[in-house]
């Protein structure tokens, strides 16, 4: 998993859903753990993501930035 893997987050990457709420929750993901969240993501999709598409809403669950992710492919 990109989010498990660029935010080290070993085994508690295993009971993460659509639901889990990731933005305030995981201590990770601070502002350099979006950076990595958005490299990796770029990287491994071979999408763009502009800085006005770094919102809180994006990063607010995983099912969120799974639908971003999506949307950003569906381009």
């Amino acid at each position: 998993m990109i989010l498990a893997d660029a935010l080290s987050l070993g085994e508690r990457a295993k009971r993460l859903n659509s639901d889990s709420a990731l933005l305030g929750s995981l201590p990770e993901l601070d502002s350099m753990g979006v950076i990595n969240i958005i490299a990796a993501l770029e990287e491994h999709f071979d999408i763009m993501v502009n800085d006005e598409e770094i919102t809180a809403d994006t990063f607010a669950t995983l099912g969120s930035l799974t639908t971003f992710v999506d949307q950003k492919l569906a381009e």
